[in-house]
Protein backbone atom coordinates (compact mmCIF):
# COMPACT_ATOMS: atom_id res chain seq x y z
CA UNK A 1 0.00 0.00 0.00
CA UNK A 2 1.35 3.41 -0.92
CA UNK A 3 0.68 6.38 1.28
CA UNK A 4 0.72 10.09 0.79
CA UNK A 5 1.64 11.27 4.26
CA UNK A 6 2.14 9.94 7.72
CA UNK A 7 -0.49 11.24 10.14
CA UNK A 8 1.69 10.22 13.06
CA UNK A 9 4.55 12.42 11.85
CA UNK A 10 3.25 14.76 9.12
CA UNK A 11 5.79 13.62 6.51
CA UNK A 12 4.74 14.02 2.88
CA UNK A 13 5.50 12.05 -0.24
CA UNK A 14 4.48 12.63 -3.84
CA UNK A 15 1.14 14.42 -4.23
CA UNK A 16 0.29 11.92 -6.97
CA UNK A 17 0.47 8.94 -4.64
CA UNK A 18 -2.97 7.62 -3.71
CA UNK A 19 -4.10 5.55 -0.78
CA UNK A 20 -5.42 2.10 -1.54
CA UNK A 21 -8.40 1.58 0.74
CA UNK A 22 -8.44 -1.99 2.01
CA UNK A 23 -11.61 -3.79 2.98
CA UNK A 24 -11.83 -3.53 6.75
CA UNK A 25 -13.27 -7.04 7.04
CA UNK A 26 -13.33 -10.13 4.86
CA UNK A 27 -16.74 -11.08 6.24
CA UNK A 28 -19.64 -9.10 7.68
CA UNK A 29 -20.04 -9.05 11.47
CA UNK A 30 -21.46 -12.42 12.44
CA UNK A 31 -21.21 -13.50 8.81
CA UNK A 32 -20.03 -16.96 7.90
CA UNK A 33 -16.54 -17.90 6.83
CA UNK A 34 -17.83 -21.21 5.53
CA UNK A 35 -15.36 -21.56 2.65
CA UNK A 36 -11.98 -22.00 4.25
CA UNK A 37 -10.18 -22.73 0.98
CA UNK A 38 -7.63 -19.93 0.67
CA UNK A 39 -5.28 -21.71 -1.71
CA UNK A 40 -6.40 -19.75 -4.75
CA UNK A 41 -5.93 -16.36 -3.11
CA UNK A 42 -2.91 -14.34 -4.13
CA UNK A 43 -3.16 -11.24 -1.97
CA UNK A 44 -0.36 -9.42 -0.24
CA UNK A 45 0.21 -6.51 2.08
CA UNK A 46 2.86 -3.89 1.40
CA UNK A 47 6.22 -5.61 1.71
CA UNK A 48 4.55 -8.95 2.32
CA UNK A 49 4.51 -12.18 0.35
CA UNK A 50 2.04 -13.62 -2.08
CA UNK A 51 1.29 -17.33 -2.01
CA UNK A 52 3.23 -17.71 -5.24
CA UNK A 53 6.24 -16.02 -3.60
CA UNK A 54 5.87 -18.26 -0.57
CA UNK A 55 5.75 -21.39 -2.71
CA UNK A 56 8.86 -20.26 -4.59
CA UNK A 57 10.71 -19.54 -1.34
CA UNK A 58 9.71 -22.94 0.04
CA UNK A 59 10.84 -24.71 -3.14
CA UNK A 60 14.17 -22.86 -2.95
CA UNK A 61 14.65 -23.85 0.69
CA UNK A 62 14.58 -20.22 1.86
CA UNK A 63 11.45 -20.74 4.01
CA UNK A 64 11.16 -23.82 6.23
CA UNK A 65 8.79 -22.53 8.95
CA UNK A 66 5.44 -20.72 8.96
CA UNK A 67 4.53 -18.94 12.18
CA UNK A 68 0.72 -18.95 12.44
CA UNK A 69 -0.39 -16.61 15.22
CA UNK A 70 -3.41 -14.71 16.49
CA UNK A 71 -3.46 -11.90 19.08
CA UNK A 72 -4.94 -12.89 22.43
CA UNK A 73 -6.77 -10.70 24.94
CA UNK A 74 -3.49 -9.21 26.14
CA UNK A 75 -2.35 -8.48 22.57
CA UNK A 76 0.25 -11.27 22.61
CA UNK A 77 0.79 -13.57 19.63
CA UNK A 78 -0.35 -17.14 20.25
CA UNK A 79 -0.23 -19.96 17.76
CA UNK A 80 1.94 -22.60 16.13
CA UNK A 81 5.00 -23.10 13.96
CA UNK A 82 3.85 -25.04 10.92
CA UNK A 83 5.86 -26.83 8.26
CA UNK A 84 5.39 -25.02 4.92
CA UNK A 85 4.23 -28.06 2.92
CA UNK A 86 1.55 -28.79 5.51
CA UNK A 87 0.54 -25.12 5.47
CA UNK A 88 0.25 -25.04 1.67
CA UNK A 89 -1.37 -28.45 1.24
CA UNK A 90 -3.63 -28.62 4.29
CA UNK A 91 -4.01 -25.38 6.25
CA UNK A 92 -4.96 -23.28 3.23
CA UNK A 93 -7.79 -25.69 2.44
CA UNK A 94 -8.99 -26.47 5.97
CA UNK A 95 -7.48 -23.76 8.23
CA UNK A 96 -6.14 -24.94 11.61
CA UNK A 97 -7.44 -25.33 15.13
CA UNK A 98 -6.39 -24.37 18.64
CA UNK A 99 -7.81 -24.57 22.15
CA UNK A 100 -10.38 -21.87 22.83
CA UNK A 101 -8.95 -21.36 26.31
CA UNK A 102 -6.53 -18.92 24.63
CA UNK A 103 -9.30 -16.30 24.94
CA UNK A 104 -10.10 -17.21 28.55
CA UNK A 105 -6.81 -17.26 30.45
CA UNK A 106 -4.89 -14.77 32.53
CA UNK A 107 -1.39 -13.46 31.86
CA UNK A 108 0.09 -16.64 33.35
CA UNK A 109 -1.96 -18.77 30.90
CA UNK A 110 -4.08 -20.11 33.76
CA UNK A 111 -7.62 -21.15 32.76
CA UNK A 112 -9.97 -18.80 34.59
CA UNK A 113 -13.60 -19.42 35.51
CA UNK A 114 -16.35 -16.93 34.76
CA UNK A 115 -16.04 -16.74 30.97
CA UNK A 116 -19.09 -17.68 28.91
CA UNK A 117 -17.00 -18.11 25.74
CA UNK A 118 -14.84 -20.97 27.06
CA UNK A 119 -14.82 -22.91 30.33
CA UNK A 120 -14.36 -26.30 31.98
CA UNK A 121 -18.13 -26.75 31.78
CA UNK A 122 -17.96 -26.29 28.01
CA UNK A 123 -15.01 -28.65 27.75
CA UNK A 124 -12.44 -26.15 26.43
CA UNK A 125 -12.91 -27.18 22.83
CA UNK A 126 -11.19 -25.82 19.75
CA UNK A 127 -11.72 -22.75 17.63
CA UNK A 128 -10.37 -22.13 14.15
CA UNK A 129 -7.22 -20.21 13.21
CA UNK A 130 -8.02 -18.76 9.78
CA UNK A 131 -4.91 -17.24 8.12
CA UNK A 132 -5.34 -13.69 6.82
CA UNK A 133 -3.07 -13.91 3.79
CA UNK A 134 -2.83 -10.14 3.51
CA UNK A 135 -0.56 -10.35 6.57
CA UNK A 136 1.76 -13.05 5.15
CA UNK A 137 5.37 -11.84 5.26
CA UNK A 138 8.90 -12.93 5.96
CA UNK A 139 9.79 -13.07 9.64
CA UNK A 140 13.24 -11.69 8.93
CA UNK A 141 14.33 -11.89 12.59
CA UNK A 142 13.99 -15.70 12.47
CA UNK A 143 16.08 -17.79 10.09
CA UNK A 144 13.98 -19.41 7.35
CA UNK A 145 10.64 -18.21 8.72
CA UNK A 146 7.51 -16.50 7.45
CA UNK A 147 4.65 -15.27 9.63
CA UNK A 148 0.92 -14.95 9.00
CA UNK A 149 -1.66 -13.53 11.40
CA UNK A 150 -4.94 -15.33 11.81
CA UNK A 151 -8.53 -14.45 12.53
CA UNK A 152 -10.18 -16.63 15.14
CA UNK A 153 -13.44 -18.21 14.03
CA UNK A 154 -15.98 -20.60 15.50
CA UNK A 155 -16.65 -23.98 13.92
CA UNK A 156 -19.66 -22.66 12.01
CA UNK A 157 -17.33 -20.18 10.33
CA UNK A 158 -18.47 -17.04 12.18
CA UNK A 159 -15.82 -14.76 13.68
CA UNK A 160 -15.19 -15.34 17.39
CA UNK A 161 -16.96 -12.28 18.83
CA UNK A 162 -14.53 -11.71 21.73
CA UNK A 163 -11.32 -12.05 19.68
CA UNK A 164 -9.47 -8.69 19.55
CA UNK A 165 -9.15 -8.75 15.77
CA UNK A 166 -12.90 -9.40 15.44
CA UNK A 167 -13.70 -6.52 17.79
CA UNK A 168 -11.64 -4.06 15.75
CA UNK A 169 -13.04 -5.38 12.45
CA UNK A 170 -16.60 -4.71 13.61
CA UNK A 171 -15.79 -1.07 14.34
CA UNK A 172 -14.04 -0.77 10.97
CA UNK A 173 -17.16 -2.19 9.34
CA UNK A 174 -19.16 0.60 10.97
CA UNK A 175 -16.74 3.13 9.55
CA UNK A 176 -16.89 1.53 6.11
CA UNK A 177 -20.69 1.68 6.17
CA UNK A 178 -20.32 5.43 6.65
CA UNK A 179 -17.83 5.63 3.76
CA UNK A 180 -14.86 6.15 6.07
CA UNK A 181 -11.43 4.58 6.54
CA UNK A 182 -9.30 4.90 9.69
CA UNK A 183 -5.55 5.47 9.40
CA UNK A 184 -3.38 4.95 12.44
CA UNK A 185 0.12 4.65 13.86
CA UNK A 186 1.34 3.68 17.32
CA UNK A 187 4.38 4.99 19.20
CA UNK A 188 5.40 2.15 21.47
CA UNK A 189 7.99 2.76 24.18
CA UNK A 190 10.01 0.07 25.94
CA UNK A 191 12.86 -0.34 28.41
CA UNK A 192 15.96 -2.30 27.43
CA UNK A 193 18.10 -4.20 29.95
CA UNK A 194 21.50 -5.85 29.68
CA UNK A 195 20.10 -9.02 31.20
CA UNK A 196 18.43 -12.05 29.65
CA UNK A 197 14.81 -12.75 30.49
CA UNK A 198 15.89 -15.78 32.51
CA UNK A 199 18.34 -13.69 34.51
CA UNK A 200 15.65 -11.06 35.13
CA UNK A 201 13.35 -13.77 36.44
CA UNK A 202 16.03 -15.28 38.69
CA UNK A 203 16.71 -11.82 40.14
CA UNK A 204 13.02 -11.36 40.87
CA UNK A 205 13.08 -8.43 38.41
CA UNK A 206 15.15 -6.44 40.92
CA UNK A 207 18.62 -4.94 40.52
CA UNK A 208 18.50 -5.16 36.73
CA UNK A 209 21.01 -3.42 34.46
CA UNK A 210 19.34 -0.78 32.25
CA UNK A 211 21.00 -0.41 28.87
CA UNK A 212 21.47 3.32 29.50
CA UNK A 213 22.33 4.90 32.84
CA UNK A 214 21.00 8.39 32.14
CA UNK A 215 18.20 10.13 30.24
CA UNK A 216 18.90 9.60 26.51
CA UNK A 217 15.80 11.38 25.15
CA UNK A 218 16.82 12.39 21.60
CA UNK A 219 20.48 11.71 22.46
CA UNK A 220 22.55 10.40 19.54
CA UNK A 221 25.47 9.53 21.80
CA UNK A 222 23.31 7.73 24.34
CA UNK A 223 21.41 5.70 21.76
CA UNK A 224 24.66 4.74 20.00
CA UNK A 225 25.46 2.61 23.05
CA UNK A 226 22.56 0.28 22.24
CA UNK A 227 22.54 0.66 18.47
CA UNK A 228 23.49 -2.99 17.96
CA UNK A 229 20.15 -4.09 19.39
CA UNK A 230 17.99 -1.23 18.10
CA UNK A 231 19.48 -1.43 14.59
CA UNK A 232 18.77 -5.15 14.47
CA UNK A 233 15.13 -4.50 15.36
CA UNK A 234 14.74 -1.68 12.82
CA UNK A 235 16.28 -3.67 9.99
CA UNK A 236 14.44 -6.90 10.77
CA UNK A 237 11.06 -5.17 10.79
CA UNK A 238 11.85 -3.27 7.59
CA UNK A 239 12.90 -6.54 5.93
CA UNK A 240 9.62 -8.06 7.11
CA UNK A 241 7.57 -5.47 5.24
CA UNK A 242 6.81 -3.20 8.21
CA UNK A 243 8.02 0.25 7.22
CA UNK A 244 10.24 1.83 9.86
CA UNK A 245 10.59 5.59 10.22
CA UNK A 246 13.04 6.10 13.05
CA UNK A 247 14.20 5.18 16.52
CA UNK A 248 15.00 7.48 19.43
CA UNK A 249 15.89 7.48 23.08
CA UNK A 250 13.41 8.29 25.83
CA UNK A 251 13.54 9.59 29.40
CA UNK A 252 13.73 6.58 31.69
CA UNK A 253 16.94 4.59 32.05
CA UNK A 254 17.32 2.31 29.04
CA UNK A 255 14.06 3.57 27.53
CA UNK A 256 13.62 3.77 23.74
CA UNK A 257 11.01 3.76 21.01
CA UNK A 258 10.93 2.75 17.35
CA UNK A 259 8.36 4.41 15.11
CA UNK A 260 6.66 3.03 12.03
CA UNK A 261 4.84 4.52 9.06
CA UNK A 262 1.09 4.76 9.38
CA UNK A 263 -1.35 2.36 7.75
CA UNK A 264 -4.99 1.40 7.92
CA UNK A 265 -6.07 0.74 11.48
CA UNK A 266 -6.03 -3.05 11.13
CA UNK A 267 -2.61 -3.05 9.48
CA UNK A 268 -1.36 -0.74 12.22
CA UNK A 269 -2.48 -3.13 14.97
CA UNK A 270 -1.06 -6.11 13.10
CA UNK A 271 2.29 -4.40 12.65
CA UNK A 272 2.29 -3.40 16.33
CA UNK A 273 1.95 -6.95 17.65
CA UNK A 274 4.45 -8.37 15.15
CA UNK A 275 6.97 -5.67 16.10
CA UNK A 276 6.47 -6.28 19.81
CA UNK A 277 7.13 -10.00 19.41
CA UNK A 278 10.11 -9.50 17.08
CA UNK A 279 11.75 -6.92 19.33
CA UNK A 280 11.64 -9.23 22.34
CA UNK A 281 13.07 -12.13 20.35
CA UNK A 282 15.86 -9.99 18.88
CA UNK A 283 16.76 -8.54 22.28
CA UNK A 284 16.90 -12.04 23.78
CA UNK A 285 19.16 -13.22 20.95
CA UNK A 286 21.65 -10.54 22.06
CA UNK A 287 21.35 -11.36 25.78
CA UNK A 288 19.14 -8.36 26.45
CA UNK A 289 15.55 -8.09 27.70
CA UNK A 290 12.77 -5.66 26.83
CA UNK A 291 9.78 -4.72 28.94
CA UNK A 292 6.68 -2.92 27.70
CA UNK A 293 5.01 -2.80 31.11
CA UNK A 294 3.34 0.56 31.63
CA UNK A 295 5.24 1.45 34.81
CA UNK A 296 8.42 -0.48 35.60
CA UNK A 297 9.65 1.86 38.33
CA UNK A 298 8.92 5.28 39.84
CA UNK A 299 10.40 7.14 36.87
CA UNK A 300 8.66 7.69 33.52
CA UNK A 301 6.43 4.87 32.31
CA UNK A 302 6.21 3.24 28.89
CA UNK A 303 3.61 4.96 26.73
CA UNK A 304 1.89 3.86 23.54
CA UNK A 305 0.58 6.99 21.87
CA UNK A 306 -1.96 6.19 19.15
CA UNK A 307 -2.38 8.59 16.22
CA UNK A 308 -5.64 8.41 14.27
CA UNK A 309 -7.22 10.19 11.32
CA UNK A 310 -10.11 9.44 8.96
CA UNK A 311 -10.48 9.54 5.18
CA UNK A 312 -13.64 9.48 3.10
CA UNK A 313 -14.33 7.39 0.00
CA UNK A 314 -12.64 9.99 -2.20
CA UNK A 315 -9.49 9.83 -0.03
CA UNK A 316 -10.18 13.28 1.41
CA UNK A 317 -9.23 14.04 5.02
CA UNK A 318 -12.31 14.11 7.21
CA UNK A 319 -10.83 16.07 10.10
CA UNK A 320 -9.53 19.05 8.11
CA UNK A 321 -11.46 21.88 6.47
CA UNK A 322 -9.72 24.80 4.84
CA UNK A 323 -6.99 25.86 7.19
CA UNK A 324 -8.62 24.43 10.31
CA UNK A 325 -10.81 21.72 11.78
CA UNK A 326 -13.88 20.28 10.11
CA UNK A 327 -17.00 20.12 12.31
CA UNK A 328 -16.73 16.32 12.18
CA UNK A 329 -13.39 16.51 13.98
CA UNK A 330 -14.95 18.46 16.82
CA UNK A 331 -17.68 15.84 17.17
CA UNK A 332 -15.09 13.03 17.04
CA UNK A 333 -13.02 14.67 19.78
CA UNK A 334 -16.16 15.21 21.86
CA UNK A 335 -16.95 11.50 21.59
CA UNK A 336 -13.43 10.55 22.66
CA UNK A 337 -13.56 12.81 25.70
CA UNK A 338 -17.10 11.76 26.62
CA UNK A 339 -16.37 8.02 26.62
CA UNK A 340 -12.68 7.82 27.56
CA UNK A 341 -13.29 7.03 31.23
CA UNK A 342 -15.74 4.19 30.59
CA UNK A 343 -13.41 2.75 27.92
CA UNK A 344 -10.34 2.87 30.17
CA UNK A 345 -10.32 -0.93 30.39
CA UNK A 346 -9.48 -0.93 26.68
CA UNK A 347 -6.76 1.73 26.98
CA UNK A 348 -5.28 0.65 30.34
CA UNK A 349 -6.02 -3.05 30.92
CA UNK A 350 -3.80 -3.90 33.91
CA UNK A 351 -3.33 -2.97 37.56
CA UNK A 352 0.08 -1.55 36.66
CA UNK A 353 -1.38 0.61 33.86
CA UNK A 354 -2.87 3.11 36.30
CA UNK A 355 0.40 3.77 38.11
CA UNK A 356 1.62 5.48 34.95
CA UNK A 357 -0.90 8.33 35.33
CA UNK A 358 0.92 10.85 37.49
CA UNK A 359 1.23 14.64 37.54
CA UNK A 360 4.17 15.87 35.50
CA UNK A 361 4.89 12.43 34.05
CA UNK A 362 3.91 13.05 30.38
CA UNK A 363 1.15 10.48 31.00
CA UNK A 364 -2.17 12.36 31.04
CA UNK A 365 -4.72 12.56 33.83
CA UNK A 366 -7.14 15.12 32.35
CA UNK A 367 -9.67 13.79 29.80
CA UNK A 368 -9.58 16.84 27.53
CA UNK A 369 -8.03 17.72 24.18
CA UNK A 370 -5.59 20.45 23.33
CA UNK A 371 -3.53 21.74 20.41
CA UNK A 372 -0.05 20.20 20.62
CA UNK A 373 -0.47 19.96 24.38
CA UNK A 374 1.23 16.92 25.92
CA UNK A 375 -0.54 17.39 29.25
CA UNK A 376 -3.91 16.47 27.66
CA UNK A 377 -5.26 12.98 27.07
CA UNK A 378 -5.94 13.89 23.44
CA UNK A 379 -3.35 15.94 21.62
CA UNK A 380 -4.32 17.44 18.26
CA UNK A 381 -1.44 18.07 15.91
CA UNK A 382 -0.62 18.43 12.24
CA UNK A 383 -2.54 20.42 9.66
CA UNK A 384 -4.36 19.80 6.41
CA UNK A 385 -4.03 16.17 5.37
CA UNK A 386 -1.79 15.42 8.36
CA UNK A 387 -4.30 16.69 10.96
CA UNK A 388 -4.91 13.93 13.49
CA UNK A 389 -5.57 13.14 17.13
CA UNK A 390 -2.99 11.50 19.36
CA UNK A 391 -4.46 9.40 22.17
CA UNK A 392 -1.92 9.60 25.02
CA UNK A 393 -3.84 7.36 27.44
CA UNK A 394 -2.51 3.89 26.45
CA UNK A 395 0.68 2.49 27.92
CA UNK A 396 3.10 -0.02 26.45
CA UNK A 397 0.94 -2.86 27.80
CA UNK A 398 -2.05 -1.94 25.63
CA UNK A 399 -3.76 -4.31 23.21
CA UNK A 400 -3.77 -2.16 20.04
CA UNK A 401 -6.84 -3.83 18.53
CA UNK A 402 -8.97 -3.01 21.56
CA UNK A 403 -7.62 0.53 21.94
CA UNK A 404 -8.23 1.37 18.27
CA UNK A 405 -11.69 -0.18 18.45
CA UNK A 406 -12.45 1.98 21.48
CA UNK A 407 -11.22 5.16 19.81
CA UNK A 408 -13.27 4.50 16.68
CA UNK A 409 -16.41 3.59 18.61
CA UNK A 410 -16.20 6.71 20.79
CA UNK A 411 -15.39 9.03 17.90
CA UNK A 412 -18.16 7.58 15.74
CA UNK A 413 -20.66 8.11 18.53
CA UNK A 414 -19.61 11.74 18.73
CA UNK A 415 -20.05 12.15 14.98
CA UNK A 416 -23.34 10.25 14.78
CA UNK A 417 -24.89 12.16 17.67
CA UNK A 418 -23.12 15.37 16.69
CA UNK A 419 -21.88 15.92 20.21
CA UNK A 420 -21.01 19.59 20.66
CA UNK A 421 -17.34 20.34 20.13
CA UNK A 422 -15.45 21.41 23.23
CA UNK A 423 -12.92 24.25 23.09
CA UNK A 424 -9.27 23.25 23.12
CA UNK A 425 -7.80 23.14 26.60
CA UNK A 426 -4.89 25.50 27.12
CA UNK A 427 -2.38 25.38 29.91
CA UNK A 428 -1.52 22.56 32.29
CA UNK A 429 -4.17 19.82 32.22
CA UNK A 430 -2.68 18.18 35.30
CA UNK A 431 -4.39 20.89 37.33
CA UNK A 432 -7.89 22.27 37.46
CA UNK A 433 -11.41 20.91 37.73
CA UNK A 434 -11.34 18.48 34.80
CA UNK A 435 -12.72 15.00 34.18
CA UNK A 436 -9.97 12.57 35.15
CA UNK A 437 -8.68 9.13 34.25
CA UNK A 438 -9.97 6.46 36.66
CA UNK A 439 -7.54 6.07 39.54
CA UNK A 440 -7.43 2.27 39.52
CA UNK A 441 -8.38 -0.72 37.39
CA UNK A 442 -11.20 -1.40 39.87
CA UNK A 443 -12.64 2.06 39.15
CA UNK A 444 -12.26 1.52 35.40
CA UNK A 445 -13.90 -1.90 35.63
CA UNK A 446 -16.97 -0.45 37.36
CA UNK A 447 -17.35 2.19 34.63
CA UNK A 448 -16.93 -0.39 31.85
CA UNK A 449 -19.30 -2.92 33.41
CA UNK A 450 -22.11 -0.38 33.76
CA UNK A 451 -21.55 1.48 30.48
CA UNK A 452 -24.64 1.58 28.28
CA UNK A 453 -22.46 3.02 25.51
CA UNK A 454 -20.02 0.09 25.63
CA UNK A 455 -22.91 -2.38 25.39
CA UNK A 456 -24.34 -0.56 22.41
CA UNK A 457 -20.98 -0.27 20.64
CA UNK A 458 -19.48 -3.68 21.40
CA UNK A 459 -22.31 -5.91 22.59
CA UNK A 460 -23.10 -7.56 25.90
CA UNK A 461 -20.80 -10.54 25.27
CA UNK A 462 -17.71 -8.39 24.69
CA UNK A 463 -18.44 -6.19 27.71
CA UNK A 464 -18.90 -9.21 29.98
CA UNK A 465 -15.80 -10.95 28.61
CA UNK A 466 -13.42 -8.06 29.12
CA UNK A 467 -15.02 -7.14 32.43
CA UNK A 468 -14.09 -10.64 33.58
CA UNK A 469 -10.54 -10.14 32.30
CA UNK A 470 -10.18 -6.96 34.39
CA UNK A 471 -11.87 -8.60 37.37
CA UNK A 472 -9.35 -11.47 37.30
CA UNK A 473 -6.47 -8.98 37.39
CA UNK A 474 -8.02 -7.14 40.35
CA UNK A 475 -8.68 -10.38 42.25
CA UNK A 476 -5.20 -11.76 41.59
CA UNK A 477 -3.49 -8.57 42.72
CA UNK A 478 -5.64 -8.35 45.85
CA UNK A 479 -4.47 -11.84 46.82
CA UNK A 480 -0.78 -11.16 46.22
CA UNK A 481 1.71 -10.16 48.93
CA UNK A 482 4.09 -7.60 47.44
CA UNK A 483 7.67 -6.57 48.15
CA UNK A 484 6.32 -3.18 49.24
CA UNK A 485 4.30 -4.85 51.98
CA UNK A 486 7.24 -6.93 53.20
CA UNK A 487 9.57 -3.92 53.30
CA UNK A 488 6.99 -1.80 55.06
CA UNK A 489 5.68 -4.36 57.51
CA UNK A 490 8.25 -7.10 58.17
CA UNK A 491 10.00 -5.42 61.10
CA UNK A 492 8.13 -2.24 61.81
CA UNK A 493 4.57 -3.49 62.15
Amino acid sequence: MTLEHNPARGARLSPNVKIVTLRPCDVPPGGAIMNNDLSAQNITASGGMTLDELRAAVDAGAIDTIVMAAPDMQGRLQGKRVMPRFFLDNVLADASEGCNYLLAVDVEMTPVSGYDFASWDRGYGDFVFRPDLSTLRRAAWQEGAAIVLCDIALHDGTPAPVAPRSILRRQLDRLAAAGLTALAATELEFMLFRNTYEECMRRGYRDLDPANLYNVDYSILGTAKVEKVIRAIRNALEASGIRVENSKGECNLGQHEINFAYATALECADGHVIYKEAAKEIAQSQDHAITYMAKFNEREGNSCHIHLSLRDEANRPVFAAGGGHAPEFGHFLAGLAAHAAELSVLFAPNINSYKRYAVGSFAPTGLVWGHDNRTCAFRVLGHGRSLRVENRLPGGDVNPYLALAGMIAAGLDGMERRLPAQPAFTGNAYHGDLPRVPRTLSDALALWRHSAFAREAFGEQVVAHYARMAEVEVETFAAAVTDWERIRCFERM
